[in-house]
C-alpha cells in the first residue's frame, strides 16, 4: 500500500513515470467530480498496476531519472493524474490533455457537495476552492462563518479536513518487475487490466515499440497533426501511420512498422509529410476540395503518397496528376476503403507496384463492373455526410457555377477578398415540411447549392417560383450553372419530387463530363484559390439543436464528433446511416463503444448498428438524456441520501447483475434517476436508507418480471429467490431493521427471535409492499405505454435507443404491439396496464 502523498512526491521527483505509449488524459469534469466524491465518503476507487523497470530503452512521458529503477504508470493514469492536478494546482510533467477538467474544483462545506467554479456563485462563504483548501489548511476557512455556532464550526472543520485526508488514502500498487519485460508484453498486460478504460488503438500500439527507441516520434506525429488541423483538415493518428508504413515499406498492416528502425522511420515521416502536403495543395487547387468536410475518401491518401515516393515525390506530368485525382475522386465516391481497408489498401499498393495509376484504374472499372460512369440515381443521397456531397461542391467549384443573387462566378477573388460560399436549400425547408414532404426528401443533395453568404440571406425562405425566374432574368444562365432546371412547372412545390429527377441527371451529366476530361487530360482552368468552410444551413432547427448538443458536449470535456458524416460497416463497408453527429471512439475518445446520432432512422440499418455494439440515438433528446445518465454515474450524484447511497451502489453492482446485461442496465439506470426525481418533489423526500433500498429492490423485481412476461426469461416470483446478496453475511438491508419488520408482522410466536427465513420472508413482503408505490410513480412519470416502451426498448437496444424515448419512438413500438400482436407482447402491455402486479 503506498499513501497518495507519497506517490505525488515521487511524481515530483521523477520516479514515477508515463509510458509513451499511453494516450493522453482523458476525463471530464464528472469523472473528476465522482472520484472526489467516493474519496470523501471512503468509497473503493481501485488500485494501481506499475511496471518497475532499470531499462532506459523504454519511451516515457515526464522527463527521467537517469540509471536507476523507474515506476511506469500502466493503469491508474488517470486517476492519479486528477489527483495530482487537484492537490497540486498544476499538472504532472508527464500530462497531455485538457487542464480545465480539474481545474477550479470546490468543496460546498455545508451540503457536501462537489461542483466546478462558476462566476458568482463560488464567493458565497460555504464554497472552498479544493486546491487552496491543500495549500492553506482547514482552519484557514473557519474566519469565513463568524456568526456559526461552536458545534456548526466543528461539523465545518471535520469535514473540510475529511478533504484534505485525501492525500493520506492508501492505495494498493502492484507492480510487474524484470528488466528483461518487452514493451510489447507490457502494453498486452496494459490492454488487459485497462479493459474499462481508454483503448489503444493499432496505431498506438505500433507505435509503442518504436517509441521505445525513438522518444520524439509521436511528438513529431503530434506536430504534423496540428499543423493540418490549422490548415483546416483534421487527420487521426492511426491516419497518418498507415501513409508512413505505405512510404516506408509499402505495407498495409501497423505490424510492418516494426520492420522499420527509428532512422527509417524519421525519413519515412519526413518523406510521407511532403507527398501528403502535395496532395492537399493539389485536390485544393485542382478540385476546390479546400476543407475537411469536404475531403472525400482520406484512406486513398495512403496510396497516393505511396505513388508521390516512387514517383520521386512528384507527378509525371499534368496527365498523370488529373488521372491519378479521377482514380481517388471514384475511389471516393464507391466506398473502395469503407470495408476491409487494410486488405484493400494492400491490393491498390501491389497494383500500384506493377502498373501505376493506370493499373488502379483499371482495377476499380473491374470492380465496378466495367465503367465508372455515373447516373442520376447516384445523387439520390440526403445530407451533407453523403458522399455525393464533395462532389456537388466540386462540382460547383470546378464547372464554373455561378452565385445566383450575383452572377459572378462562385469562389473568386473579389475586392482583395476570397468570397466564401454557403450551403442554400434551393426548396426551403420549411416550404417542403409544409406540403408534407419527409426529412430525407428535404435534405436531398439535389435540394443543395452553394451560394455567397449575401446571396443566401437575400433569398432566404423564398420559394422556386419566385425567385428562379428573377435571378435567371437579372443574370442570364444563372440557373444552368446551378444544374437547376429551367422549366418554370418543375418550380413548383407540388412537383418538387420531379424536380428532383431531373436536377439529379443534370448533375450526373455534368460530373460525368468533368471527370472524363481528368481521365483524358483535357480540364484546361487555372488553379482554384482556397475560400473557406462552406456555412452551416440556416433555419433547420435539427442542425441548431445539434450544434447545441456538441457544444455542451465538448464544454463538459466530451470529444468533437464528425457531424453529416456516413457510417460504415466496418466489415463490408457498406454505408449503415448517414448521421447527423459520429463519435467512432466513443463520446470520450477510447472510451466506451461509438456512438451515433441519427435523426432518420428509416433510413439506418438499426439492426446492424446492435450487432457492431454502436450506441445509437434517433433524436437529440435521448442522446441527452443518456450523457446525464453517464454524468450521473460518473459524478455519484444520484440524489440519494448519503446514508443510503453506499447501499445502493452495492445493489446496482449485484442484484442486476445476476440477470440483465449492458441495455438493461442502461433501462434500469434511467428508471431509477426519474424515480429519485420524483420522490425529491413529492412526499417521501425524506426516506431512509432502508426504504430506499427496498424501492431499489422493487424496481430490479418490477423490471425482472417484465422480461418473463414479455421474453419468457424465467419463471414469475424468481426474483425474490436472488435476495439472499441483498442481506446476506453483509446485508445490504440492515438485519436488525428486517428482524423488528419480521417481529411486528405477528407472524412468530411472543418471544420467538426471527430466523433467516423470517428474515427472507420480511424483506419480501417489504418489496412486495413497496412495489405498488414504485409501480405508480412509473406509470406516473411515463404513462403506461411509455413504460412498456421503454422496458420494449431495452431489451438488447437500450443504446440503440437511448431515453427518454421520443413520442414517435413509443408510438411506433407501440405500434408494433397492435400490428404484431404475439401473445408475449399482449401479455407484457396488459401486465403493465394492470399495475405491474408481482
Amino acid at each position: 500500500m503506498t499513501r497518495l502523498s507519497t506517490l505525488l512526491d515521487q511524481i515530483d521527483s521523477g520516479a514515477v513515470l508515463l509510458p509513451e505509449f499511453q494516450r493522453g488524459y482523458v476525463w471530464n469534469r464528472d469523472q473528476v467530480r465522482g472520484l472526489m466524491r467516493s474519496l470523501y465518503l471512503g468509497y473503493p476507487v481501485g488500485g494501481l498496476l506499475v511496471w518497475e523497470t532499470g531499462s532506459d530503452e523504454i519511451a516515457v512521458r515526464g522527463g527521467t531519472t537517469g540509471s536507476g529503477l523507474r515506476q511506469l504508470l500502466l493503469d491508474g493514469q488517470q486517476r492519479i493524474t486528477t489527483l495530482y492536478g487537484i492537490v497540486r494546482g498544476t499538472a504532472p510533467s508527464f500530462f497531455e490533455g485538457d487542464e480545465i477538467a480539474f481545474t477550479g474544483l470546490h468543496f460546498e462545506v455545508e451540503r457536501e457537495l462537489f461542483e466546478f467554479q462558476v462566476p458568482g456563485r463560488d464567493t458565497a462563504p460555504a464554497w472552498i476552492d479544493i486546491t487552496e483548501l491543500f495549500a492553506q489548511g482547514p482552519m484557514h476557512y473557519l474566519s469565513r462563518f463568524p456568526d456559526a455556532s461552536p458545534e456548526t464550526l466543528a461539523l465545518y472543520l471535520d469535514r473540510l479536513n475529511r478533504v484534505r485526508e485525501v492525500t493520506n488514502r492508501e492505495f494498493n500498487v502492484e507492480t510487474i518487475t524484470g528488466s528483461d519485460r518487452t514493451v510489447d508484453e507490457v502494453v498486452d498486460i496494459f490492454n488487459r487490466v485497462n479493459s474499462g478504460g481508454t483503448k489503444l488503438s493499432k496505431g498506438d500500439l505500433a507505435l509503442a515499440t518504436l517509441c521505445a527507441q525513438w522518444p520524439q516520434a509521436r511528438g513529431n506525429l503530434r506536430d504534423h497533426l496540428i499543423r493540418w488541423d490549422k490548415d483546416g483538415y483534421t487527420f487521426t493518428l492511426d491516419w497518418l501511420l498507415r501513409n508512413v508504413i505505405a512510404v516506408g515499406n509499402g505495407r498495409a498492416h501497423f505490424d510492418a512498422l516494426g520492420d522499420l528502425d527509428p532512422v527509417q522511420f524519421e525519413q519515412a515521416l519526413v518523406s510521407t509529410t511532403e507527398q501528403v502536403d502535395t496532395f492537399l495543395d493539389t485536390v485544393a487547387g485542382r478540385l476546390g476540395l479546400d476543407h475537411d468536410r469536404v475531403l472525400m475518401g482520406r484512406y486513398a491518401i495512403p496510396v497516393i503518397t505511396r505513388l508521390l515516393f516512387l514517383n520521386g515525390g512528384r507527378f509525371e506530368n499534368d496527365l498523370h496528376r488529373d488521372r491519378v485525382l479521377y482514380w481517388y475522386v471514384h475511389s471516393a465516391l464507391w466506398g473502395r476503403f469503407s470495408g476491409s481497408t487494410e486488405t484493400f489498401l494492400q491490393q491498390d499498393y501491389d497494383t500500384l507496384e506493377r502498373g501505376g495509376v493506370n493499373a488502379l484504374i483499371g482495377s476499380l472499372e473491374r470492380l465496378r463492373g466495367g465503367s465508372l460512369d455515373l447516373c442520376a440515381d447516384d445523387f439520390a443521397g440526403a445530407t451533407r455526410g453523403s458522399r455525393f456531397y464533395p462532389l456537388l461542391y466540386m462540382l460547383t467549384r470546378v464547372d464554373g457555377s455561378r452565385d445566383l443573387g450575383t452572377g459572378s462566378e462562385l469562389g473568386i477573388e473579389q475586392f482583395g477578398e476570397r468570397t466564401p460560399v454557403q450551403v442554400h436549400y434551393l426548396f426551403p425547408k420549411t416550404l417542403l415540411r409544409d406540403a408534407g414532404y419527409e426529412r430525407n426528401e428535404i435534405n436531398a443533395i439535389a435540394n443543395f447549392c452553394f451560394l455567397s453568404p449575401g446571396s443566401e440571406a437575400e433569398l432566404g425562405e423564398r420559394e422556386p417560383g419566385d425567385y428562379f425566374a428573377e435571378m435567371e432574368r437579372r443574370n442570364p444562365g444563372v440557373l444552368a450553372s446551378q444544374w437547376i432546371p429551367t422549366d418554370p412547372a418543375l418550380w413548383r412545390v407540388e412537383n418538387y419530387r420531379e424536380f428532383l429527377r431531373a436536377r439529379r441527371k443534370l448533375l450526373s451529366v455534368s460530373a460525368d463530363a468533368f471527370l472524363e476530361k481528368l481521365r483524358t487530360g483535357k480540364l484546361h482552368r487555372p488553379t482554384l484559390l482556397t475560400v473557406g468552410v462552406a456555412g452551416a444551413t440556416i433555419g433547420d432547427p435539427a442542425v441548431d439543436q445539434v450544434n447545441a448538443l456538441v457544444d455542451d458536449l465538448i464544454a463538459d470535456g466530451f470529444g468533437f464528433p464528425l457531424l453529416d458524416s456516413e457510417v460504415s460497416d466496418p466489415v463490408t463497408g457498406r454505408e449503415l446511416a448517414v448521421a447527423e453527429a459520429f463519435w467512432p471512439e466513443g463520446l470520450q475518445p477510447g472510451v466506451g463503444m461509438p456512438v451515433v446520432l441519427v435523426l432518420e432512422p428509416s433510413n439506418a440499418d438499426l439492426t446492424r448498428f446492435a450487432q457492431l455494439g454502436y450506441a445509437v440515438f434517433t433524436s437529440v433528446d435521448a442522446l441527452r438524456g443518456y450523457v446525464d445518465n453517464l454524468r450521473v454515474e460518473a459524478s455519484g450524484d444520484t440524489g440519494v441520501d448519503d446514508g443510503a447511497v453506499a447501499d445502493l451502489a452495492a445493489l446496482a453492482d449485484r442484484l442486476p447483475a445476476t440477470w440483465v446485461g449492458n441495455s438493461e442496465q442502461v433501462w434500469f439506470r434511467f428508471a431509477w434517476n426519474q424515480l429519485e426525481k420524483d420522490r425529491a418533489d413529492g412526499p417521501d423526500a425524506h426516506l431512509g436508507p432502508e426504504q430506499l433500498a427496498l424501492r431499489y429492490i422493487a424496481l430490479w423485481a418490477l423490471t425482472r418480471t417484465f422480461y418473463i412476461h414479455a421474453f419468457d426469461q424465467g419463471n414469475p416470483g424468481e426474483w425474490r429467490y436472488y435476495l439472499g446478496d441483498a442481506i446476506g453475511p453483509s446485508p445490504l438491508v440492515p438485519r436488525a431493521w428486517l428482524a423488528q419488520r419480521a417481529v411486528g408482522s405477528g407472524a412468530l410466536a411472543p418471544g420467538m427471535p426471527p430466523g433467516d427465513e423470517d428474515i427472507a420472508i420480511a424483506l419480501v413482503h417489504g418489496v412486495l409492499e413497496t412495489v405498488d408505490d414504485v409501480a405508480a410513480a412509473l406509470s406516473h412519470i411515463l404513462g403506461g405505454p411509455g413504460l412498456f416502451a421503454s422496458l420494449w426498448a431495452s431489451a438488447g437496444a437500450a443504446e440503440h435507443y437511448g431515453y427518454p424515448l421520443s413520442t414517435d419512438q413509443v408510438n411506433d413500438l407501440i405500434n408494433q404491439v397492435v400490428n404484431d400482436p404475439a401473445s408475449r407482447k399482449i401479455q407484457a402491455y396488459n401486465w403493465i396496464e394492470a399495475g405491474l402486479p408481482l
